[in-house]
């Protein structure tokens, strides 16, 4: 069933678990990822960043709000990382049911006041909003934009942001990077500032920048605060990755016998990352 990012994240943050934003970027892969969602019976939220938006068009969104509306699973479909008013109101008109507005590299004022003009637009139209304070790292041009230094979420600030702006769900900076980590960066986690948001801030909190982190670190995240973590690399890597070894063989050129073991390799892993983040069977609760 279609529904908002708000009803998804209020009943994660009920019960301990976080959700996963799976991020795709083509039809097999969106496909895929509703699929494993309804056969480890978790709820879903569909990322897709305005980049995926511009290559996977209009149309495209119009078929994933009809194929959540079949689903036996609850399903949000999220603009991720919207970067101004404009982008949000583009993505209503789409159809998206939840939207984040990202004001994280503004100045706080400035961060404040485009979120909460989003979130009063947003919410008389029935429509989620996440809201970012505090940034996330970036690793490489393939991922989303993210910034050279993590400044790490002022717990201070967040109570500030969350009474001033109405969001429903808050991206918090812990030590993520958007991206795979490359071999010199260490994933490192600062649980002890989540627990000291999640004691003060009662709405879902965000974890952006959630592939390549072990498996510990994350499932702790989601156990004490996290509800929702974003995954886009660590999906398409194994998808891509499956994709060049059945173009090695040179003769396949159908994209249906291409691309199901794609899809298959990606399936794995986010099984695993449903499992971890403690969604598998929590579809029953809606």
């Amino acid at each position: 069933m279609l529904t908002t990012g708000k009803t998804i994240l209020d009943v994660a943050n009920e019960h301990s678990f976080a959700v996963p934003a799976f991020n795709i970027s083509d039809w097999a892969m969106f496909k895929g990822i509703v699929e494993i969602s309804e056969e480890k019976n978790a709820p879903l939220i569909v990322g897709i960043h305005p980049d995926e938006v511009r290559h996977i068009g209009r149309e495209m969104i119009t078929g994933i709000i009809e194929r959540s509306h079949n689903s036996s699973v609850p399903i949000a479909i999220h603009w991720d990382h919207g970067a101004t008013y404009e982008q949000i109101l583009r993505a209503i008109q789409y159809g998206f049911t939840s939207v984040m507005i990202d004001g994280s590299l503004k100045p706080f004022e400035e961060n404040l006041a485009i979120s909460k003009r989003v979130t009063d637009s947003a919410h008389a139209l029935g429509v989620s909003v996440e809201g970012e304070l505090g940034t996330i790292g970036a690793t490489d041009g393939e991922a989303e934009e993210g910034a050279d230094t993590i400044i790490y979420t002022d717990p201070d600030d967040a109570v500030t942001f969350v009474e001033v702006t109405g969001v429903d769900s808050l991206a918090i900076a812990i030590g993520t990077y958007h991206g795979i980590y490359p071999a010199h960066l260490m994933p490192e986690l600062k649980l002890d500032l989540l627990k000291e948001i999640k004691s003060r801030v009662t709405i879902p909190l965000v974890l952006h920048g959630g592939s390549n982190n072990p498996d510990e670190e994350i499932a702790e995240a989601a156990r004490i605060g996290i509800n929702k973590i974003n995954i886009s690399s660590d999906i398409k890597v194994a998808y891509h990755d499956k994709m060049r070894e059945m173009l090695a063989d040179g003769k396949l050129r159908e994209p249906n016998s291409i691309q199901p073991a794609c899809v298959e390799a990606m399936k794995v892993v986010a099984a695993h990352k449903i499992d971890l983040f403690g969604a598998e069977g929590k579809g029953s609760l809606y």
